[in-house]
């Protein structure tokens, strides 16, 4: 085990009405009460996290979006800006597989948004991974070594060590496939952090905390985070469920006891 601290976050995506979200939320405040070792993080939709944060404003757990755009404010219908989640949440997911697939995000946006966060005390959950073509073509290292590179351009070694990444091999998310934990932690270590050291250096690399998600459970938490180079998770559907979710932050508070 290293001496970042593992973090675990929920990515409910368009799941749950508020009324369900609050529900959801005191489940898990409940069942994750005395764990302190992990930091649990939660991501609701832009509509429910007001009343997320507030069932959870005497709590440690943590609230994170799933978006935002990089503009300050101005003509953007639907859009969400770092201004307005400032002080609502902690962090915030950019760059998920689903944005830049289904909704077009380049690289270049991801840039833009992790710098809009940092400039509102907002930390980027910056998500990168290869699809399953690119897997079986031997690409993921220079696929995922670009990616990276391009979301932290510009920014400066105290920042990159403050962020958290999270590798998302495409091929996994919601199919029940999953990358072996082994191959996880090499691409973690070896791409990722490797990355980061050849930009920043071995003391940023090493600062960096690196999840993993992609059809992540209960079933596989342990193995998964028994790797030296993993981290955390960002868990998909298996956080829908509170009984599910509490179990994945209580299975990795029992290996950083």
């Amino acid at each position: 085990m290293n001496n970042r601290r593992p973090i675990i976050a929920g990515n409910w995506k368009m799941n749950k009405t508020i009324a369900e979200a609050v529900t959801l939320i005191r489940d898990i405040r409940s069942g994750v009460r005395e764990i302190m070792t992990v930091e649990t993080v939660v991501c609701p939709p832009f509509v429910a996290l007001s009343a997320v944060a507030e069932v959870l404003s005497h709590s440690h757990i943590a609230v994170a979006a799933q978006n935002v755009f990089y503009e300050e404010s101005g003509a953007f219908t639907g859009e969400i800006s770092a201004p307005m989640l400032e002080g609502l949440v902690d962090y915030c997911i950019i760059g998920h597989s689903e944005r830049r697939n289904i909704f077009g995000e380049s690289d270049e946006w991801v840039n833009k948004k992790a710098k809009a966060l940092l400039a509102h005390g907002i930390i980027p959950i910056i998500c990168v991974g290869e699809s399953l073509e690119q897997n079986q073509a031997g690409e993921t290292d220079s696929f995922v070594r670009q990616q990276v590179t391009a979301a932290l351009a510009g920014l400066n070694a105290d920042q990159v060590a403050s962020l958290v990444i999270a590798y998302e091999p495409i091929w996994a998310i919601g199919t029940g496939l999953t990358a072996t934990p082994a191959e996880a932690n090499r691409i973690i270590g070896l791409t990722i952090r490797g990355t980061i050291a050849d930009l920043y250096g071995e003391n940023t690399a090493q600062a960096v905390r690196i999840q993993y998600g992609g059809s992540a459970k209960p079933a596989n938490i342990v193995e998964l985070m028994m790797q030296p180079d993993i981290d955390g998770a960002l868990v998909g559907g298996a956080s829908l469920k509170a009984d599910s979710f509490v179990d994945m932050v209580r299975k990795t508070a029992q290996l950083y006891r």
